[in-house]
């Protein structure tokens, strides 16, 4: 009972700790967003700023155009999520029925895909884009992004459709559904879980995501916010400490809000009733 007890303390304490380590970049970031100039040029920083402003606000918005930038970056991971989705869920329903050598070998590529680089990869997109002629546009990165989430998404549907009980599917065969109707009617429906998690995975990868919109996107007005953000730093090297830190608490807001509202639907399940009497 001791050891038990000594191991469930452990096991809590190891867990307290990796969310202080998680959680302490982002609530610095918000104590540097509210100091003023003089606070943070002190020598002993303090967690809370001793007279808070929001002048790092009112100058990023003056210095950069984040409000665009962030138009940019969200219709860019709309799009990637919808494509995204759209694309691996009947992809994902083969490879999880159809358990066949070929299928057996994309799931591994997919698994294997993940570990190129994004250097490995940018060159052959840039071609192809550029003959295209999708460079420094929004649907060339929306396709890029698409190409990029697209092997997670699937490696994450293929699992939730072997979730669900192939008996329903056999009972739509019975009442003579085919194989479209059942992904639509029957099997969609149960993989709402899934779907949201992977067009919130998809979604957020698009808003984060960096290299692939600095080296894509040449003009200033199709930037994402990502990229807007390396304008506060200077051609020397040294940054505006405090306008980049409010407005890199700003950006990473999106991300947050679109977990809280879809995280009961992830972790929810939806197959209760779906057993034909």
């Amino acid at each position: 009972m001791r050891t038990s007890r000594t191991g469930r303390i452990g096991q809590y304490a190891a867990l307290l700790a990796y969310l202080l380590f998680l959680v302490f970049p982002f609530l610095w970031l918000i104590s540097t967003a509210f100091k003023p100039p003089r606070e943070l040029a002190d020598l002993h920083p303090t967690w809370i700023p001793k007279d808070p402003t929001l002048a790092n606000f009112r100058q990023a918005f003056d210095e950069q155009p984040l409000l665009h930038a962030a138009l940019n970056s969200l219709i860019a991971a709309v799009g990637a999520a919808l494509v995204a989705v759209l694309l691996a869920t009947p992809m994902a329903y083969v490879m999880a029925r159809h358990r066949t050598r070929l299928a057996r070998a994309a799931t591994g590529w997919v698994v294997v895909s993940q570990a190129f680089p994004l250097v490995l990869v940018i060159i052959p997109l840039f071609l192809v884009l550029k003959n295209l002629r999708l460079i420094n546009s929004m649907p060339g990165l929306i396709m890029v992004y698409v190409v990029w989430a697209l092997p997670f998404a699937l490696w994450m549907l293929v699992g939730y459709v072997r979730a669900v009980p192939s008996e329903l599917e056999e009972a739509a065969a019975v009442d003579g559904a085919g194989r479209l109707r059942t992904l639509v009617s029957v099997t969609a429906p149960l993989l709402a879980p899934g779907i949201v998690a992977t067009a919130m995975f998809a979604f957020v990868t698009a808003w984060n995501e960096f290299f692939f919109a600095l080296v894509l996107l040449k003009t200033p007005e199709k930037q994402t916010l990502p990229v807007v953000l390396t304008h506060f730093i200077g051609a020397e090297g040294v940054a505006d400490l405090g306008p980049l830190a409010a407005a890199a608490f700003l950006a990473t807001l999106p991300s947050l809000v679109v977990f809280a509202v879809i995280q009961r639907r992830i972790t929810g399940g939806m197959l209760t009733g779906a057993v034909k009497n």
